[in-house]
């Protein structure tokens, strides 16, 4: 099992047919497939080993595209860095990572020098944009000046990459996954028709440094497909590519369903292609669903529920689960080959219909954190991936998410730990104490909330500490209201009781999660 498989089966059955399209730029599978193995040769060249992690700090684009497959082709790991981060937060993923070779595009030449003076470990710059190169950066099309050379096929437990998530400790951590690992889930999606289609084109808006992107874009390689890449997502754009393109497949997150059913202009662009949509990475309200498929009545709608470290996927709700009211509320049912369970704090499988924590066994199941095997063997206890969500299953096994168990808040489909905020508040001198929470938000899902107790005497503003937050945490990760409090509620022990903080905000809701 390796990554590059689904190329070399392309090549050989459909060498000019459209593989990518990007603005102006469509090439074919065989244009696509040489340019690859000459970018593997500039990469050897430029010094990158078996197992070195290569970045991408990159808008989508097909450059993205070939970069990932170039690095799998000489047996590298990508390293896909989140471009919400701070330079900080960016800077200690490819220290930690040790990634020396790193694509940048425009949107991110102005971090390299604050990247640079944050850890200057970064050998090689390889610009991937379309404007001018900036001083001591490489063209990325120095591809043209290396002969192609033949992809040495590793993969299976191979480390394909190292995904970066949030940290209860404050600090991000690596999710070493392998081409194993994204290839199980890929098949598990696509054996239950809740996928990318045969043959057909996925249109990526999503990030693609996010796993649920890059899995989306994954299954349509596996299926033999083509891509469209829209540097980010922007409603008008979307609905004009779809119109204008012709997509497939869409992989949106419930922000962006929203803001496509919102937008003023839907009806004036033929969505008629468009066969299934895929959505994910945080709830979904039922109103918003009735209403994207009314949008969007010739497609499937598919929910995938999971994390990075399940390569993404662990539950599936098919298109034929929508059809079902009563489903709606539900993540789905284990994918075709993984195994879920709810269990107790001993780990042991509670009776369905009782609340536990969901736990997750495949071979879709991560490798461990990058550097981190304390952490790892925590979250791996007994051969199972703790998820840190409280579920319930019913007795036909779909599983019912009703709240987390993980200090952790999920807005706009980003996952944000507490602790990393609330290190971020801790820094400000006004700040004598102060907790984080997520509250229901009707654009994001959940909104991040801090609760603040100030110095004796001192006084701040919520702009100021947002601006604050913001100097050291991306900016979706800074609280977005913040509640001052003359004192925090403690348990006996000194503990903030954050369930009492929580309580106004959710005690009319059905879950503790949006």
């Amino acid at each position: 099992m390796y990554l590059t498989q689904s190329l070399h089966r392309a090549v050989q059955q459909t060498p000019d047919s459209v593989a990518t399209i990007f603005g102006d730029r469509v090439r074919t599978f065989r244009e696509v497939a040489d340019r690859v193995a000459r970018l593997a040769g500039a990469l050897q060249g430029l010094g990158v080993a078996e197992g070195d992690r290569v970045g991408v700090l990159a808008l989508n684009s097909d450059r993205f595209h070939e970069a990932l497959y170039a690095t799998w082709w000489i047996g590298g790991a990508v390293n896909p860095v989140n471009i919400r981060w701070s330079a900080k937060e960016i800077a200690y993923s490819l220290k930690e990572s040790e990634t020396r070779v790193l694509f940048v595009d425009d949107a991110f030449v102005p971090l390299v020098p604050q990247l640079l003076a944050e850890w200057d470990g970064v050998t090689t710059l390889v610009h991937c944009g379309d404007r001018p190169i900036p001083a001591g950066m490489l063209s990325y099309e120095l591809i043209a000046v290396y002969e192609p050379v033949e992809d040495l096929r590793l993969g299976a437990e191979r480390m394909a990459g190292i995904f970066y998530t949030g940290g209860t400790t404050g600090y991000p951590k690596g999710v070493m996954l392998s081409h194993a690992n994204i290839l199980t889930t890929s098949y598990a999606g696509l054996a239950t028709a809740q996928g990318s289609l045969p043959n057909g084109r996925t249109l990526n808006s999503a990030p693609m440094f996010h796993l649920a992107g890059l899995a989306a874009w994954n299954q349509q390689n596996v299926m033999a497909g083509s891509h469209v890449f829209l540097s980010a997502f922007e409603p008008a754009a979307v609905l004009k590519a779809i119109a204008e393109h012709r997509p497939t497949t869409l992989l949106l997150v419930p922000v962006m369903i929203q803001m496509l059913v919102d937008h003023l202009a839907i009806g004036e662009y033929d969505l008629s292609s468009v066969q299934r949509i895929i959505y994910g990475a945080s709830a979904i309200s039922e109103a918003l669903l009735q209403r994207a498929m009314k949008a969007f009545p010739q497609a499937g709608f598919a929910q995938g529920y999971g994390m990075t470290e399940l390569s993404p996927v662990a539950t599936q709700l098919t298109p034929e689960d929508h059809r079902d009211q009563a489903l709606l509320r539900s993540a789905g049912r284990a994918a075709v080959g993984i195994e879920v369970r709810i269990v107790d704090l001993e780990d042991k499988e509670v009776p369905r219909g009782t609340v536990g924590e969901i736990v997750v066994r495949s071979a879709g199941v991560m490798l461990g954190y990058w550097k981190k095997p304390e952490e790892t063997a925590e979250a791996l206890r007994g051969g199972w991936m703790h998820t840190g969500d409280a579920g319930r299953m019913d007795d036909n096994g779909y599983v019912f998410v009703v709240d987390r168990i993980k200090d952790m808040i999920v807005t706009g489909a980003e996952n944000v730990y507490s602790a990393e905020v609330e290190n971020a508040l801790a820094q400000h001198s006004a700040v004598a104490s102060c907790a984080v929470i997520g509250v229901p938000d009707p654009e994001w899902g959940e909104r991040v909330h801090a609760v603040v107790v100030l110095q004796p005497g001192a006084t701040a503003t919520a702009g100021e500490l947002r601006g604050h937050c913001k100097s050291l945490i991306a900016g979706y990760k800074s609280p977005r209201t913040v509640e001052f409090v003359e004192a925090m509620p403690l348990s006996a022990a000194g503990k903030i009781l954050k369930r009492e903080l929580r309580r106004p905000y959710w005690e009319n809701a059905e879950r503790a999660v949006s």
